[in-house]
Parts: structure tokens; C-alpha cells; sequence
């Protein structure tokens, strides 16, 4: 999952942001939100060199991120999949596509800086502070090439 972390920081330093929402329009990954069943947090489509981020517009914001963030994690690793629908329970899921998704979104949103910062909270309070679901957290890669945490 190492790679995970390198490709989300060679992201997020070259566009200058963490944010899901601007990072797939500065990567022309379209974003639509749509009334999607209230199970379904939203889902990934590739179709014809196009990229589709489906946004279930029901959710809270905090859980639209998090799913902007975990689709826009498909769309980098899997560009060429189409993904199942992120349901609630999906983010239970051994399969290793969604596990890579889950864990794009907790790096791209709980950047090691945060962390750093962050050090008298538990993973759980900065988790629940910047919208990642408790389920996801531990996929939190704490290791680094040099730093605290290597």
C-alpha cells in the first residue's frame, strides 16, 4: 500500500490540493451528483477514454467527499474498471479494488502533514474531524521513507 501513499502525494503536490472534488476537475474526471438508492454512496464508470465519478447527492457532505475521494481513487488505480456501487457495506470489503479505493481516500484526505499536526488526537478524532468513516481508518498507512513514523 506503499504505492498508494506515493501516487496520492505525487498528486497532491503537483495540483497543490487534497481536495477530490478539485483534483477530478483538474484530471478531467467528471463528478455528478445524482439521486442514487439511499444504500448506494456512489460508483466509478469508464466509458470510451471518459471518466465518470456517480455521487449519491443524499449523502452529507462529509460522506460526499469521502466517496468523491474513494471514486477519484478508482479512476487513478483502475482507470480502465468500471467499479461496483460503493454501498454503506462496501466499505467492509476485502476485495482488493475496493481495499486500494478506501485506502487512496484516507491518504488523500488525512495527509501524513495532518497527522503530524494532529499528534495529541487519536486516528479515530482526526478521522471523524475530515469525514473518513470509522470502518476505513485503520487502512491509515503510518510509514514513511524518513520521518516519525519510519
Amino acid at each position: 500500500m506503499t504505492r498508494i501513499k506515493e501516487i496520492v502525494q505525487a498528486i497532491t503536490k503537483k495540483y497543490k490540493t487534497n481536495n477530490p472534488f478539485e483534483l477530478a476537475d483538474y484530471m478531467g474526471v467528471n463528478v455528478i451528483h445524482w439521486d442514487l438508492h439511499e444504500e448506494i454512496n456512489g460508483f466509478y464508470k469508464y466509458d470510451k477514454r471518459n471518466k465518470y465519478i456517480f455521487i449519491n447527492r443524499n449523502l452529507d457532505d462529509p460522506l460526499q467527499k469521502f466517496t468523491c475521494a474513494h471514486e477519484f481513487g478508482h479512476s487513478q488505480l483502475h482507470p480502465r474498471l468500471n467499479t461496483p456501487f460503493l454501498r454503506k457495506n462496501t466499505l467492509y470489503s476485502t476485495s482488493r479494488i475496493e481495499q486500494e479505493a478506501n485506502t487512496f481516500a484516507i491518504e488523500l484526505l488525512v495527509p501524513d502533514r495532518i497527522v503530524h499536526e494532529n499528534y495529541h488526537s487519536t486516528i479515530y478524532e482526526m478521522a471523524t474531524a475530515y469525514g473518513i468513516p470509522e470502518e476505513v481508518v485503520q487502512l491509515k498507512n503510518f510509514k514513511q521513507k524518513i520521518g516519525i513514523f519510519s
